[in-house]
Order: structure tokens, then C-alpha cells, then sequence
């Protein structure tokens, strides 16, 4: 399949620049952040999301959705990741609702998928229990009752746990991995909100004797880990896709900055060595966008090289945003480490990123492993 998008999905990119430009740009980031906002996203402008139907993206349309596809939601991220846009869309439309496109059974669609288009649902993944990605490593427990389950234990880095009207929670008993859904606000439900270094939120999540019903498990006995493995794949693509964008907007202001630094009487954009550098940059990216695109279409397209190819861009990605955010305070000088420039903004948000959903050693070695090394 060619590498470029379709007219559709072009014009859905050039309006979610648009929109975020003016209605989240990266001031509105620093607001939240120094306001010290409860709950760290703009409600107005996620109802705007909603509205231009970014919610119901990859939702099929016999839920109310407009089964557009992961290409086209990449875009979005790619052109929220260049304004560091605070909102659920990570969450709730690319995480939680992939979830439960690839594992919930057809009653819990019905009742989910329409709400979260009309922007009714917020969701987060409570999966994680150490501090690194280790998805699979579960020590939260449920038994089973007459009448449903009980869940006990804790989870860490639940990205916006704390906005949440349900959790989706990882649970184990005698082996069997099992995903369940959880009201936030049901009794033994503790959230304790975090604040990361990019301002954004992941919270903390103690489960202690929870009870919830027979229908709130997701999929058939035992099918969990499948629904995840492929869910996590598609979640690392998209958060690719956002890094890109975050790249991109990094790597642009560092250009124009070189063009505007004078010293020795010259711009520092034409010294030879930045130049260099900058080119490098350059390349790198655009190998990038590459790699993500192929893996966003792959997605779509059903093909068995998926987890392949989500290991390859989220390695990749997570190589260069390092990179180019390192690179981008290095040119900036001493000034790209003060609060009054907006570089700093990036480079926090490339450190969180790049660990999200596993940092690109973690990606490596299970590539690697992939391919019989």
C-alpha cells in the first residue's frame, strides 16, 4: 500500500490543526498546568472533540460510530502531539475504546461504544503495577461469587485514572488473565491523581474487596490477554503517531531559532556543525513518519505483521523524539531550560512518552525476540 494518505484523511489532519492551533495550543497547556486545573484537560474543548466526531473514529458505525480508522485518528494525535494537547483522547478513544473493539462481546458494545462517541464515557486502562511497562505482570486478583466477581489489589501510571468513569482493570486467578470493567466511583475504589513531569495525568488505583457483576468482564474467560496484546499494539502505533507530531513541532521551533540567534554577528544556523546536526534530525524524522504510517495503515488493513511493526515504530520513535528534544534544548542554550520558552514543554512530554506503553529498549528486545534473536 502506497505511503500517503488519503484526501479524506488529509482533510481531517488539516482541520484538527486548525482547531487544536486555536483552541489548544501550547499556552493552554501551561495553563492547566499553573492554574493547577482538578482535572488537567479543557471539558469545552473535548466537547468540541467530540462534536467533529473525533471520539467515534474507530468506532463501527452499528455503534454509533464512524469507523474512519486508526489512520485517520492518527493524524489527529500526530497534529495534537504538536501542541501538546491535554485530553482523553489517548485514553478513553485510543486505548480504552480499542479494548473493547477487540474483546468486549456484543451487549457491552452496545451499551459502551455509543456512549463514548457522544463524549458521555471517559475510560482508562489500569494495567500496570511496577514502575516499568510490564504489562503482563499482574498480582491484582478476583474471585468468583454467585453473582460476579471481587477484585483486590493496586495499579500504578493509569493514564487520566483520575477522570475516569470506568476502569478497565487486569486481574489473575489460578493463571487465567482476565480484563473487567469498574465503575470509578464504586465502593473499595481508591484513585490517588499524579502529576507526570509533562504536566499531564496518570493516577494510582487500590482496588480493595471490589464487587462487581458477572457482565463486567470483558469477553469470554480466559481472553484477555489476546484482547491486550493486541490492543497495546495498536496504543503504542497511536502514541507514535502523537510523538511524531511532537517531533516535528520541536524540531520546526529549533529551526526557526537558529535562524534567529545571532552570535558573532551572524545567524547560528549557518554554522556548519548545526547545520549537520539539524539535517540529521531531519532524516531521522522523516524515516519516522515513515515507519508510523506503514504501521497505522497495518492496523486498518487486519495485517499479521502487527506486532512487528508496533515494536518497530514505538523503538524508533521513542529513539528519535530523544534525540530531537535533546538536540532542541542543546541549540536553545541556557534559555531552552528557563519556563519562559516553550521547548521545555517538549522535551518533557518526549521523556514521558517514550516510556509510555514501554520505552524503546523495551521494544528492541521484544523485536528481537520476535524475530529469533
Amino acid at each position: 500500500m502506497a505511503l500517503v494518505i488519503t484526501e479524506e484523511q488529509s482533510m481531517l489532519k488539516n482541520s484538527a490543526k486548525e482547531f487544536l492551533a486555536e483552541r489548544a495550543p501550547v499556552a493552554a497547556l501551561r495553563k492547566l498546568r499553573d492554574s493547577r486545573d482538578e482535572k488537567g484537560y479543557d471539558p469545552q474543548v473535548w466537547k468540541e472533540m467530540v462534536e467533529m466526531g473525533w471520539a467515534s473514529l474507530t468506532i463501527p458505525e452499528a455503534y454509533g460510530g464512524l469507523d474512519f480508522g486508526y489512520t485517520g485518528l492518527g493524524q489527529i494525535l500526530e497534529e495534537s502531539g504538536k501542541t501538546l494537547t491535554a485530553s482523553p483522547l489517548v485514553a478513553t478513544v485510543l486505548v480504552g475504546t480499542t479494548i473493547l473493539n477487540e474483546g468486549a462481546n456484543v451487549m457491552q458494545k452496545e451499551q459502551l461504544l455509543p456512549a463514548i462517541a457522544d463524549g458521555q464515557l471517559l475510560l482508562a486502562y489500569a494495567g500496570e503495577e511496577v514502575a516499568k511497562h510490564r504489562p503482563f505482570f499482574v498480582e491484582t486478583t478476583y474471585e468468583e461469587t454467585a453473582d460476579g466477581y471481587i477484585l483486590n489489589g493496586q495499579k500504578v501510571n493509569v493514564l487520566d485514572g483520575h477522570i475516569a468513569d470506568k476502569l478497565i482493570v487486569s486481574a489473575k486467578k489460578d493463571g487465567e488473565f482476565n480484563l473487567f470493567l469498574v465503575d470509578a466511583n464504586t465502593t473499595g475504589v481508591t484513585i490517588e491523581r499524579v502529576v507526570m513531569m509533562d504536566s499531564r495525568n496518570m493516577a494510582k488505583v487500590k482496588l480493595n474487596n471490589v464487587k462487581i457483576s458477572l457482565e463486567n468482564r470483558i469477553g469470554s474467560d480466559g481472553s484477555g490477554k489476546e484482547t491486550l496484546k493486541k490492543a497495546l499494539d495498536i496504543a503504542r502505533i497511536g502514541l507514535a503517531a502523537e510523538m511524531i507530531g511532537t517531533m516535528q513541532e520541536a524540531f520546526a521551533r529549533t529551526v526557526s531559532y537558529l535562524k534567529e540567534r545571532i552570535q558573532f554577528d551572524v545567524p547560528i544556523g549557518s554554522f556548519q556543525s548545526l547545520q549537520h546536526r539539524a539535517a540529521h534530525m531531519f532524516c531521522e524524522i522523516e524515516n519516522c513518519k515513515s515507519i508510523v504510517l506503514t504501521a497505522l495503515q497495518a492496523i486498518d488493513n487486519q495485517s499479521d505483521k502487527l506486532p512487528v511493526l508496533a515494536c518497530l515504530a514505538k523503538a524508533k520513535v521513542g529513539e528519535t523524539i530523544h534525540l530531537v528534544s535533546n538536540e532542541a534544548i542543546q541549540m536553545y542554550g541556557g534559555i531552552g531550560m528557563t519556563d519562559d520558552e516553550e521547548i521545555g514543554f517538549f522535551l518533557k512530554r518526549a521523556r514521558v512518552a517514550q516510556q509510555t506503553f514501554g520505552d524503546w529498549n523495551f521494544h528492541l528486545n521484544k523485536y528481537a525476540l520476535m524475530n529469533g534473536y
